[in-house]
């Protein structure tokens, strides 16, 4: 696991930010952060991906080229944005992999009292421009946060160089 604060130059991720955070930036909900099917009533999620199975799925995937070119991607599996509403208690998704045999990053894109954390116990804050790059066989879990109004993040899972 490595954490990387400060991962993008201030412009570029504030210009990543601007863009993801806008008021008309689509959003698509999710009844279960993790899987679809969770009983949990507080156990949701919007997202909106980037890529995957080989295909562009959003027209804003060339903002992301500069962030994957310093990522070093020679391939990429998915990419999706999660936000995650604030509540007014800590809401933690089940324990997952996001896809086998690859890496995961996590860019967090605003600071808020959220986290990702290991089945090991480890806890990454949501700290803005913060990247997180683990093995993705490595199991974890996300949360939503409780002050701010949303977590918002990043999630590229991708094979190295």
């Amino acid at each position: 696991m490595k954490v990387i604060d400060n991962f993008l130059s201030k412009e570029y991720f504030d210009n990543l930010k601007n863009v993801i955070c806008s008021y008309d930036f689509p959003w698509f909900f999710c009844p279960g952060s993790v899987y679809s099917d969770s009983k949990n009533l507080n156990d949701f999620i919007f997202t909106h991906t980037f890529y995957k199975n080989n295909n562009i799925l959003s027209n804003h995937y060339p903002t992301l080229f500069e962030l994957l070119e310093k990522l070093n991607c020679k391939a990429l599996v998915r990419i999706k944005a999660n936000l995650r509403p604030r509540g007014e208690t800590i809401v933690q998704s089940d324990v997952h992999i996001d896809s086998p045999n690859n890496k995961t990053a996590i860019l967090y894109l605003n600071t808020n009292n959220g986290y990702t954390e290991f089945e090991n116990g480890d806890k990454v804050e949501s700290v803005e421009n913060r990247l997180l790059i683990f093995n993705s066989n490595l199991k974890h879990k996300g949360s939503n946060c409780t002050n701010q109004k949303r977590r918002i993040v990043l999630n590229i899972n991708y094979y190295e160089h």
